[in-house]
């Protein structure tokens, strides 16, 4: 019983010097990782600083770009407009000497048949030819 009692004892003490020399090596190990850890957190909030930098500056590139397009567009609709506008003024001034020309005809046909029934008054055969055009 003795030696039994011994024997325990004996591999007590085994068992608590690995278990005391594992904890030392726990410890450095566990210093080592909150070392890394420190490390590794100080890369990453660097990285997220240069991510929000290029989100930024993405940002500005985009808010560039839109004012480009509209000013673009501005531009585009602008031209199209004053096309437009062009098209309307050269059709009206092309047109108001076809329109002042069929006014100047309009007018010298009402003489002409004012002057031909002022004349048939006075000639019969004349009379007569208008009647049968019904110019009379």
């Amino acid at each position: 019983m003795i030696k039994q009692i011994g024997i325990s004892i004996v591999t007590f003490l085994l068992f608590f010097s690995f278990a005391q020399s594992g904890y030392a090596y726990d410890k450095a190990f566990e210093k080592d990782t909150i070392e890394r850890l420190a490390r590794l957190e100080t890369k990453v909030e660097g990285l997220q600083k240069q991510i929000d930098d290029g989100n930024s500056g993405l940002g500005k590139r985009i808010d560039e770009l839109r004012d480009f397009m509209l000013w673009s567009f501005g531009i585009l609709f602008a031209g199209m407009m004053t096309l437009i506008g062009f098209v309307l003024w050269d059709r009206r001034t092309a047109l108001a000497p076809a329109i002042r020309k069929n006014k100047e005809l309009e007018e010298r046909e009402e003489r002409l048949e004012k002057a031909l029934r002022e004349y048939a008054k006075k000639e019969p055969a004349l009379a007569e030819i208008l009647k049968n055009m019904g110019l009379m």
